[in-house]
């Protein structure tokens, strides 16, 4: 028998003429005035609306020093390459992230050692990441996993005990406070999505914060092929520079377009994130009947950015993962996966010969977790609808 709601079913619950898209941005009238106007200007490249969204963004994160890229993978690879970090050294990375926190970690030439999370949080477990250190170990990448900040001061402790270097995985936690600390503002190099499916977008892109002036600067001129003038000092009506490329770089620079929607994103992210932690609750309220595991909730002194609302499934469910969001995709509403463990995924697997119960709490996730829309985009009847086809997919 199909797990799939009829015609006539579907017209007794969820009934959508639109399917619902998970991640869709909220772009404004603002935002497209200002790309236009970069279009107009006839300055679409890196120029000084990514200046200018450099600023917004250390001044939000109270930090010195903000480069925007072309991804957060590009962040984490520069802000690795920037350290030094090569082939020889290992990286500390949870198993439960997206496979560009490891992928960085092979682009620069390193080994990622894989440590499994926490089975609640799906944070990465700070016990195993300590009994993973060696001699071999130059840097920990934590990731704040859909929006939940990791313990910074147990991080902390780390670092200073061992001498390492923290790398932050901050994709999905832009906005996020840890002891009413901004997450990118521990002294680590901290690496920002503002991918389309982010809490903010620039539709592609991503940003790394310092407190470091010089690091600032070669992040900088490595990003746009390593030469000693940016594009816009070049160009500009500063008048012509000729430029030196003083070290090998690579092309991965945010364009002024790209910032155009930065800059109208961000003041809106506080609201945003409060919008998302109202249709947090009332997903909590409303699913709380169902055979699922809801997310768990923010602890005192943490502001959580509330990027993904990820449900399990638990042992009594009537169906598989894959099967509620085939049901849930029949009924026009979009749903994700974050993540299946990176070490699942056959590059890692084999080249790394990982079993996957080496981490059981990143294999059971993997098996387990979805993600169901949450985003300032999402309409109340948009969001009952969400509730009304889980109802009606479980309920059968």
């Amino acid at each position: 028998m199909s797990v799939f709601p009829s015609d006539r079913e579907a017209r007794n619950g969820v009934a959508r003429d639109e399917f619902l898209v998970f991640g869709s941005p909220l772009i404004g009238d603002a935002e497209i005035a200002e790309v236009v106007d970069s279009l107009r200007s006839g300055w679409i490249g890196s120029g000084p609306k990514v200046q200018h969204f450099e600023q917004m963004l250390a001044d939000y994160l109270r930090v010195p020093d903000v480069r925007c890229v072309s991804s957060c993978t590009a962040a984490l690879f520069l802000g690795m390459h920037c350290l030094g970090v090569g082939p020889g050294d290992e990286v500390i990375v949870p198993a439960m992230t997206f496979v560009a926190s490891a992928n960085a970690v092979e682009h620069v030439g390193a080994t990622p050692v894989l440590v499994d999370c926490e089975p609640d949080t799906g944070l990465i477990d700070l016990d195993a990441a300590e009994a993973a250190i060696n001699d071999r170990t130059k840097a920990i990448m934590p990731v704040h996993l859909a929006g939940r900040p990791v313990d910074m001061e147990r991080l902390a402790d780390l670092r200073d005990r061992y001498g390492l270097t923290i790398v932050e995985d901050a994709a999905h936690a832009i906005g996020a406070r840890w002891r009413d600390q901004p997450v990118g503002s521990f002294g680590n190099l901290t690496a920002f999505s503002f991918y389309v499916t982010k809490n903010i977008t620039t539709t592609e892109g991503g940003a790394l914060a310092t407190t470091d002036a010089a690091m600032a600067a070669r992040v900088e001129q490595l990003a746009l092929h390593g030469l000693s003038l940016g594009a816009w000092h070049r160009y500009s009506d500063h008048g012509f520079k000729h430029y030196e490329a003083s070290e090998l770089g690579f092309k991965f620079n945010m364009t002024d377009i790209q910032a155009a929607l930065g800059i109208h994103q961000l003041p809106k992210l506080d609201e945003w994130i409060d919008c998302r932690a109202r249709q947090w609750d009332r997903y909590d309220e409303e699913l709380a009947d169902l055979p699922l595991l809801t997310p768990p909730r923010a602890t005192p002194g943490m502001r959580h950015a509330h990027h993904l609302y990820q449900l399990r499934t638990t042992a009594d469910c009537p169906l598989s993962r894959d099967e509620i969001l085939e049901a849930l995709h029949e009924l026009k509403i979009g749903g994700g996966v974050h993540y299946r463990g990176v070490h699942l995924h056959p590059y890692y697997r084999d080249k790394y010969g990982l079993e996957p119960e080496r981490f059981p709490a990143a294999t059971a996730i993997s098996d387990t977790t979805f993600s169901i829309p949450l985003s300032p985009k999402v309409s109340e009847r948009d969001q009952d609808d969400v509730i009304k086809a889980l109802h009606q997919v479980l309920d059968r």
